[in-house]
């Protein structure tokens, strides 16, 4: 598993989340405040579509709505390539 974060402002939160989502290779995103505390973790299936991401689209921008800045942490599945990584962008 590779893990990733990233620091976004609120107003970017959501954006950032379904540009993830697309990428389809996440298997889970959770949302920290300023200070890591965990707002919400959301574990995702390989091929979930339309309806059944909505719900996690929703909850996102409710935290989008009341946070200024917020870091995700990305956890993604590794290629048998890739080596596991951490690093912040």
């Amino acid at each position: 598993m590779t893990k990733e974060s990233f620091h976004v402002t609120g107003e970017n939160l959501l954006k950032k989340v379904k540009e993830l989502i697309a990428e389809g290779n996440v298997r889970k995103i959770t949302i920290l405040d300023r200070n890591e505390k965990e707002l919400a973790s959301f574990p995702l299936v390989f091929g979930i579509v339309g309806v059944l991401i909505l719900p996690v689209l929703v909850a996102v921008g409710a935290i989008a709505a009341v946070i200024g800045e917020c870091k995700i942490l990305v956890e993604r599945d590794q290629t048998k390539e890739e080596p596991v990584v951490e690093h912040t962008l």
